[in-house]
């Protein structure tokens, strides 16, 4: 199953990009962070962008991958809005609800935040680093479940902590 849901992943992203790499390396880097949750964790990794990014339907991702898959890849695309904050809310909200088995779509969240946040630092893409690290407050009270994924969030929540105390301090020019 996790072969399939690599390819549709990618035949559905087609020639999107991840800034300058192709969209795979994003999908990969995520799927990477969840090989210690489990098959479904990873299926979900490859699919969580596909009904965001694409024409994949959620009805879709159910009749190929099964209700569950679908469910989290639902809770994982953004809600409609009219800019980042206001979408970024309505998702936060509705991940602050999820409990049971589709706490699976928190690990992805969190996988997929971390993958993105890395790839921030190996790109030296501040502004969007600046940006994680402002929305981090907000984003940890909706997808945290304690116990749930602690080594991801460590590792977040530290790298977001540095990047807050560098940008501080380049503000304040300490050094």
């Amino acid at each position: 199953m996790l072969e399939q849901a690599r390819a549709f992943a990618l035949a559905a992203h087609g020639d999107q990009m991840y800034g300058a790499r192709p969209y795979s390396f994003h999908l990969d880097a995520v799927v990477r962070l969840l090989s210690p949750y489990g098959i479904e964790a990873q299926v979900i990794g490859y699919l969580h962008d596909v009904v965001e990014d694409t024409e994949v339907s959620e009805a879709d991702i159910r009749q190929h991958f099964g209700r569950l898959i679908a469910e989290c890849v639902g809770l994982l695309t953004d809600a409609p809005g009219a800019n980042r904050a206001e979408r970024k809310a309505r998702t936060y909200a509705r991940l602050a609800t999820v409990d049971g088995p589709a706490e699976l779509a928190l690990v992805v969240k969190v996988a997929d935040r971390l993958a993105n946040v890395r790839t921030c630092l190996i790109d030296d893409r501040r502004g969007l680093r600046e940006v994680y690290s402002r929305e981090h407050p907000a984003f940890r009270r909706a997808a945290y479940r304690e116990g749930l994924c602690e080594p991801l969030w460590v590792e977040l929540d530290t790298l977001l902590e540095a990047a807050a105390t560098t940008c501080v301090s380049a503000a304040t020019g300490d050094t």
